[in-house]
């Protein structure tokens, strides 16, 4: 990697993270601070997850690089532990967490540990460089997303 793609890429990555801490900070409100802490983790997630989509439908031009920096930081973001933020009495407020949550917390945290688990394997997938394959994976990262969504995410806010 020569030295002036270096400092790009040092700079694009600075400048992303820039431009997404005002995403996790927006979230930030005292008094509902699991709510919060929630709302900040699924918009990282969407936040890479998006791009990493668009660029495989085509509405974002491809770029190698930029996917592995998508996946790498999905990557880190599944790695946190957002069960923390669903503790007992945290499902009232402004959420669109269903109560099933508290009620199956098992599954719950099985369906997070399958969006990781497809998360690192589309990490792999990417530093392969197929894009058919790639492309799969995506679709089965968004498979997980949407089974968590499909049993535990309410379309409005819960109060």
């Amino acid at each position: 990697m020569s030295n002036p793609f270096r400092k790009r890429a040092a700079i694009l990555a600075s400048a992303a993270a820039l431009a997404m801490s005002p995403l996790a900070l927006s979230h930030l409100d005292e008094d509902e601070f699991h709510q919060s802490y929630r709302q900040s983790y699924f918009a990282l997630l969407g936040s890479n997850f998006g791009p990493i989509g668009a660029m495989v439908k085509g509405e974002m031009p491809w770029n190698q690089e930029q996917l592995q920096g998508f996946t790498d930081d999905l990557v880190a973001v599944t790695s946190l532990n957002i069960l923390r933020g669903f503790p007992e009495g945290s499902e009232r407020g402004t959420t669109r967490a269903q109560p099933e949550i508290w009620e199956n917390k098992d599954d719950f945290a099985s369906k997070l540990d399958d969006l990781k688990a497809e998360a690192a394997t589309l990490k792999t997938t990417v530093a392969g460089g197929d894009r058919g394959a790639i492309a799969q994976q995506v679709g089965a990262v968004g498979e997980a997303c949407k089974a968590c969504h499909d049993d535990y995410k309410s379309k409005d806010y819960l109060y």
